[in-house]
């Protein structure tokens, strides 16, 4: 398993994904599989996507599925 994973990755990787708040999620999910670090590799393209989309990405990886 990597422990380095980009956001364009997972975008990609899940196209089901279709609001910031699921990509929320899947971040977080992806803080509890064992990924050490995520890299923003680029701005998520949703409707949705506040301004401080970084911070809120970041807390969802950091705290994990707790994130709810």
């Amino acid at each position: 398993m990597t422990n380095v994973a980009k956001l364009s990755d997972l975008i990609i990787g899940h196209p089901e994904v279709t609001k910031f708040a699921e990509l929320e999620k899947l971040v977080a999910h992806a803080g509890e599989s064992g990924i050490m670090h995520l890299e923003f590799d680029l701005k998520p393209d949703f409707r949705d996507t506040p301004r401080k989309w970084e911070w809120l990405l970041e807390a969802a990886f950091t705290r994990g599925l707790k994130y709810d």
